[in-house]
């Protein structure tokens, strides 16, 4: 099972909308030997991968592809089952797969959904190993490529956060561009952009999230505004910290003044030894420590998003019993660690409890006593956590004077999207009743907490966010004009972007002349690409994208976008594309053009060349309009869709004629283009670039003098 070549395609293909990896698959001489033939092979897989019954197939129903193992199938298909499962148990869901025979004996092409390309890479690799291990009778260890391709899923994908935003973008039709390996994402197109990096957006302020870092500066706001908050100071040294709890009144919390995640925070301290104490635990997480007054109550922290509250969970004080024979340190595995929700991993909403590396919690045990290797009196109830396992959801029981409290908080701080943490007996009454406060606010706050609670239910904080970014009536898309076919591609563009300046668009162009913006020409190179495409939609000046994509690219790479407004095909010589990827037939052609009709939204329009067959007959597959464009009359086509009221770009009587139904608009005579003593073919491009801006609304006055106005030169290359 050799690997010819694996092709990363990053946009839509001709498999799909999404990103897949493509491995050109050598079976050698198992092309003879089906599975149904190879003895024990059934079982051995089976058993190494027992999730795999959970793959429907072309079956259809739970259990389909093992019924496909059974009666006998190849290991291209093999090879694609199994590299989706190593993703699912890695926890990278993927449920696409395609495994095609090309014309060579033996040679397939398998496809599998690809989040990530590094992660889907290794589990291709790991995959084949382990269909070989299956087929040779040897040994494999699943567990142990799992947990390495976990890491890699950890390490290389999208955080939770980030992650559940994205996925709320995409609910709604908004694209989303990866801008780094980290989280920085780009959500929109061009001009109608927004950035997200975990909870933090572009509309975040720097300045907010510097106060809200500066625990004290936030207290003194907070309180000069009228918002509850508890009285305290920063202090220099243990001394000092005994000094303020005095003036404060016992009991007091030591925390860090720029701590996260409840690190190095003691409360409800009642003694000298252990303020003192806690101050040296509060130094080393933060640059100053603070001492102020303990406020009675459960933690909570409340996600305010865009100036209202998203979502709100509690926290809960962690305790084990003692049975009279067990260490703390054996109870705290056994009562608590042995909690399902409890884990090291990010998808876990309850953190395990590590009493080594735990000051907070071994300073707990010390004030009552005891350390780790204790072993309290039967039926004793041992505290070992106060703060932190914020995780249970309260979000309908905050009463609405609470969450206008945070509210206020936020916008006083400057957060768009604001976690604030407030302790309260009873989060259903209002602050003043209880002589509940909030503690502090945190900017990029996680979300985990809100979206998979140890208790409760989820919230659509993602959509929060999303929502907080794009109005209702916003998708984050700018017109995306793509071009696709054999000649020509690069010609329309000019004159498509050319036209959609005059209208007033800053215009991004990337096509075989090169990569544009506006005037400016940044590549003179080949740009019709999947990268040049991407610059061009990264481009926050760009209001209108004119992107050419050849045969070639979208085998290779994929469009470099998601959807587009305009989708044109200038032409098809099936022939000048044979020989390469295995495309060897008209039909197989066909299809790889009319990926770019595929992505045309639904309230978009195809543009295609009504004279050509094999591109007219493309129509059936857009979603959206279909404008048709031809230099010659009378195309039975052409006429059957104008009886239907559909539109065209035709050329009667020496003039260029937007046709629609019954209806002719006369754009201009073909004598008063310098373009025409060009050939028929060059005429063609122009009405294509007719039909595209027609199909966005431009004035047909502007249309006509910026057709008229075209010189030979801009229009025809060398």
């Amino acid at each position: 099972m050799e690997f010819l070549k694996i092709l990363p395609l990053r946009g839509p293909n001709i498999w799909t909308y999404r990103p897949v990896l493509e491995v050109w698959l050598d079976i050698g001489v198992l092309e003879d030997s089906p599975s149904n033939t190879i003895p024990g092979f059934y079982e051995r897989l089976t058993g190494m991968l027992p999730t795999l019954i959970e793959h429907r197939c072309s079956v259809g129903e739970r259990g389909g592809f093992l019924q496909r193992l059974r009666e006998g199938t190849w290991p291209g298909h093999i090879l694609e089952h199994v590299a989706i499962e190593l993703q699912n148990l890695a926890g990278m869901q993927s449920g696409f797969g395609k495994a095609r025979e090309t014309s060579r004996r033996g040679v397939y092409k398998v496809v599998v959904r690809s989040r990530n390309e590094a992660v889907s890479r290794a589990a291709l690799y790991a995959a084949r190993d382990l269909v070989l291990c299956a087929m040779q009778d040897k040994p494999y260890d699943v567990a142990s490529v799992v947990a390495e391709l976990h890491e890699m899923v950890d390490a290389l994908c999208l955080g939770p956060s980030t992650a559940c935003i994205v996925e709320a973008a995409t609910d709604r039709g908004i694209p989303f561009i990866r801008l780094t390996e980290g989280n920085l994402v780009q959500l929109g197109y061009g001009a109608s952009q927004h950035r997200i990096w975990t909870a933090e957006t572009d509309q975040t302020s720097a300045i907010g999230e510097s106060i809200s870092k500066d625990k004290d500066l936030t207290k003194s706001l907070l309180h000069a505004c009228g918002v509850p908050v508890p009285e305290g100071r920063i202090v220099e040294s243990p001394v000092d910290a005994w000094e303020a709890a005095e003036d404060i009144g016992l009991p007091v919390v030591v925390k860090p003044s720029d701590g996260n995640h409840g690190r190095g925070v003691s409360t409800e301290l009642m003694t000298r030894d252990e303020v003192e104490a806690a101050f040296s635990l509060a130094d080393v997480e933060g640059s100053e420590v603070i001492v102020e007054r303990f406020v009675r109550g459960n933690e909570h922290r409340l996600l305010v998003v865009g100036g209202r509250l998203a979502a709100a969970v509690r926290g809960e004080s962690v305790f084990l019993v003692a049975d009279g024979c067990s260490s703390i340190r054996k109870l705290i595995d056994e009562q608590i660690n042995s909690d399902p929700r409890r884990g090291e991993a990010e998808e876990f909403p309850l953190d395990v409890i590590d009493i080594d590396g735990n000051p907070a919690a071994r300073f707990e045990l010390e004030r009552q006593g005891y350390t780790a290797e204790s072993t309290p009196p039967s039926g004793t109830k041992v505290l070992i956590q106060r703060n932190g396992n914020v995780a249970f959801d309260v979000t309908d029981m905050v009463h609405p004077d609470v969450a206008a409290t945070a509210e206020l908080a936020a916008r006083i701080v400057g957060l768009d999207v604001a976690g604030i943490d407030l302790v309260a007996v009873d989060i259903s009454r209002p602050l003043a009743e209880q002589g509940g406060a909030i503690v502090e606010i945190n900017a990029g706050p996680g979300l985990l907490m809100h979206l998979k609670p140890a208790s409760g239910k989820p919230r659509p904080v993602g959509r929060a966010i999303v929502d907080s970014l794009f109005s209702q009536n916003e998708s984050g898309r700018i017109p995306v004009i793509g071009i696709c076919g054999t000649h020509g591609m690069a010609r329309v563009a000019r004159v498509v972007a050319r036209l959609l300046k005059l209208a007033g668009f800053y215009v991004g162009r990337a096509s075989g002349e090169g990569l544009c913006f506006d005037k400016r020409v940044v590549d003179r190179k080949d740009c019709a690409n999947w990268a040049s495409a991407q610059k061009v939609l990264l481009n926050r000046s760009v209001n209108a994208a004119v992107i050419e994509n050849s045969i070639e690219t979208i085998l290779s790479e994929g469009l470099g976008y998601d959807r587009c407004q305009i989708g044109i095909i200038t032409n098809l010589e099936p022939a000048r594309h044979f020989g390469e990827y295995y495309i060897e037939t008209d039909e197989q052609v066909c299809n790889v053009l009319r990926t770019q009709i595929d992505v045309v939204l639904s309230d978009g329009v195809a543009v295609l060349n009504g004279s050509d067959p094999l591109v007219s007959d493309m129509a059936r597959y857009c979603d959206g309009e279909v404008i048709f464009f031809a230099a010659q009359n009378e195309l039975p086509a052409i006429a059957l869709h104008l009886e239907q009221g559909g539109r065209a770009v035709l050329v009667r009587n020496g003039h260029i004629v937007l046709s629609q139904g019954a209806k002719e608009t006369v754009l201009l005579k073909l004598s008063a283009m310098l373009i025409e003593a060009a050939r028929q073919s060059q005429l063609e491009y122009m009405l294509a670039a007719v039909g595209a801006v027609w199909a966005m609304d431009i004035p047909l006055d502007l249309v006509r003098a910026g057709i008229a106005t075209f010189e030979a030169a801009d229009v025809l290359v060398k």
